[in-house]
């Protein structure tokens, strides 16, 4: 503890870093940051904006900077991207900014060596209409430092699509899964690999099921042994990918 107090005397850390390297948290203007989450868990802490102002927004992404050299905001739209910039361009002018308009997802960089993992999560998608979700999850494994590949467009409405691609499938360490309608693809896909397989449905449909709820219970039916995660959780599917990736990249260099 002395050695903390001693750097924020000297000028070394602020007083957000010092919260966060005694408490664990770092309080905000909209709350409070996990610090820690990342070295407890293995996860990153996100910033979810929806259901926020972008100010606060802008507030906890400067908090995490600050605390953890970078940041993960879920659900941003354009005028919390917007905050975000223009609050970093203060605080962190430095920081690079990489945003994925379609996932809705903004990732911060300041002074911060991110992890590199000798695994691969790949992230496939049974349409066009998946892709949100599934670049969540892509954004969230990619941030915990696996190596990402996406297969896009290989529902079972075509199997000739997936039956291309079913080499770069099985090369993979780990599959997320991503399909609406009936959400039939991931337990198809299962049944052809020999790796761990999340399945994340998705909210796109017609009629009765069709906001996820038939994708969610087919999946949650499925013969093969998939994991299921819950309607569009993209961030959860990406962690849980993260997390079998550390695995299988720890168990590698052993």
């Amino acid at each position: 503890m002395r050695e903390i107090l001693e750097a924020v005397a000297d000028g070394e850390l602020s007083p957000t870093e010092a919260e966060g390297e005694l408490k664990g948290y770092a309080r905000t203007a909209a709350g409070r940051f996990d610090a820690a989450r990342e070295g407890r868990s293995g996860v990153p802490e996100a910033v979810l904006a929806e259901g926020k102002t972008a100010e606060e927004v802008a507030a906890m992404t400067a908090g995490a900077v600050e605390t953890t050299g970078h940041a993960l905001v879920t659900r941003a739209g354009a005028d919390d991207v917007a905050a975000c910039r223009g609050r970093l361009a203060e605080t962190h002018p430095d920081a690079e900014l990489r945003r994925d308009d379609r996932a809705r997802t903004l990732v911060v960089h300041a002074d911060y060596e991110p992890p590199d993992l000798a695994a691969t999560v790949t992230v496939v998608t049974a349409g066009t209409s998946d892709a949100a979700a599934a670049g969540e999850a892509a954004v969230v494994a990619e941030e915990m430092g696996a190596t990402v590949d996406v297969v896009e467009d290989v529902g079972v409405a075509g199997l000739t699509r997936l039956l291309d691609r079913l080499e770069s499938l099985r090369a993979a360490d780990v599959l997320v899964v991503a399909a609406g309608r009936e959400g039939a693809l991931p337990t198809v896909v299962a049944g052809l690999v020999d790796v761990p397989l999340i399945g994340l449905p998705v909210s796109n449909g017609y009629g009765h099921g069709g906001s996820g709820e038939a994708a969610l219970a087919g999946m949650l039916q499925s013969c093969t042994p998939i994991t299921t995660v819950n309607i569009d959780a993209g961030f959860v599917a990406g962690a849980q990918a993260g997390l079998v990736a550390r695995a299988v990249a720890d168990a590698r260099s052993e």
